[in-house]
């Protein structure tokens, strides 16, 4: 058993996210093409005694992040050795935190695949990743994602993925609000005004032509999410970033996910320079993050 596992995953933007009315189960089908992005969440697993399991979080956000079993990442630990280890299998994760919490970006889901790797190898456990997906799946929807990386048509919850083309890198700028949004009340906002307003599935694959012949012109016009206007509602500050900063610059803007950050699609780097300065200024934004995609999935970075 070695001493450290470290391992990087990414964020993710949702380019496009439809959404159906929710089931009898109470999900909702989702059509969801998704881009990781290069804002990565490092997750670290060390030996523990007695088959103990607990995690320590530092970095952006990380006072709202809880430590307790409720946290996504032990739950990963907890699902994995259940699955697949032995009772005495014990780790200690520490997260650093990049992706912004509570922030549409999947910054829990990504701990989540973090540790389901992270753990996999420091307790030398015989599983690859079709497992560590079927793991992921029933862990959330965004966590297969997180696993995989790159870009992908996500259906079903979003969990049943297939890989996509994309040819080239996307140069993104993310402006964060002051406070989160809990997917959760974003969800039942949207079931609440009854606004299923499923996006057609030919604007998607639209999109999905644009990006695998880096047409930056069909991505913009392809980019959409039904849940926006939820999460506006809920946080009418991001209003005013999508209004103000497409006026400062880039291709496009979409709130990411279920919000609260907004997502702008750049031309160039220096259009995403530019762009930054510009959304530093505006109120209703806490902090600005560049970011490029896609990019890999979790990946290890150190065992030893």
């Amino acid at each position: 058993m070695d001493a450290a596992v470290r391992v990087q995953v990414p964020g993710k933007v949702n380019l496009a996210l439809s959404v159906s009315p929710r089931r009898e189960d109470g999900y909702h089908e989702l059509t969801t093409l998704f881009m990781a992005v290069s804002l990565h969440d490092v997750v670290t697993a060390t030996p523990a005694r007695r088959g103990r399991l607990s995690v320590e979080v530092s970095g952006e956000g990380a006072d709202q992040v809880p430590v307790d079993m409720s946290n996504l990442a032990l739950k990963a630990a907890a699902l994995l050795r259940a699955r697949y280890g032995a009772p005495d299998h014990g780790a200690h994760l520490r997260i650093e935190k990049r992706i912004p919490v509570a922030g549409g970006m999947a910054g829990g889901s990504a701990d989540a695949a973090g540790a389901l790797l992270a753990c996999s190898v420091l307790w030398g456990l015989d599983v690859g990743q079709p497992e560590l997906l079927e793991l992921a799946a029933e862990l959330g929807s965004d966590v297969p994602f997180s696993l995989m990386g790159g870009c992908a048509l996500g259906t079903g919850r979003g969990e049943q993925l297939a890989p996509t083309l994309c040819k080239g890198t996307y140069e993104w700028v993310f402006a964060l609000a002051h406070r989160g949004l809990s997917t959760a009340r974003v969800f039942a906002d949207y079931d609440t005004y009854n606004e299923a307003q499923t996006t057609p599935r030919m604007v998607i694959d639209g999109l999905m032509t644009g990006l695998a012949s880096h047409d930056l012109e069909a991505v913009r016009t392809g980019m959409c999410n039904d849940l926006e206007h939820s999460a506006i509602r809920l946080h009418p500050a991001i209003l005013d970033t999508l209004e103000e900063g497409l006026g400062l610059g880039g291709v496009t803007a979409i709130v990411s996910g279920s919000g609260p950050t907004v997502a702008f699609l750049c031309g160039d780097e220096d259009d995403a320079v530019n762009l930054v300065v510009g959304l530093s200024t505006l109120p209703s934004v806490r902090a600005v993050v560049r970011a490029k995609g896609p990019v890999p999935g979790a990946r290890v970075l150190s065992n030893s």
